[in-house]
């Protein structure tokens, strides 16, 4: 265990950022999971949408990196493709 009161701090705070960018993360993934089991042309374009806007806050927050964020954006778009 850490012995200065700065470092007890940082544990903390970092355990807070690490369980709250799990959450944006888990969320993403799920959002992405369920986009893959649509079928209906039109649906799917509606929640591309939301989906690419929520992978942009992610990289923009730091949560994923932007070239992951755009290597998803891409498979995404492929799969639109393939509807």
């Amino acid at each position: 265990m850490a012995n200065h009161k700065s470092s007890i701090k940082r544990i903390k705070t970092s355990e807070k950022k690490r369980v709250h960018n799990r959450y944006y993360a888990r969320s993403m993934r799920s959002a992405i999971r369920k986009f893959r089991f649509l079928t209906d042309k039109k649906e799917a374009e509606q929640g591309l949408s939301s989906l690419v806007s929520l992978i942009d806050k992610n990289a923009k927050r730091g949560i994923i990196h932007k070239k992951k964020a755009s290597n998803l954006k891409s498979k995404l778009m492929k799969y639109m493709g393939t509807l």
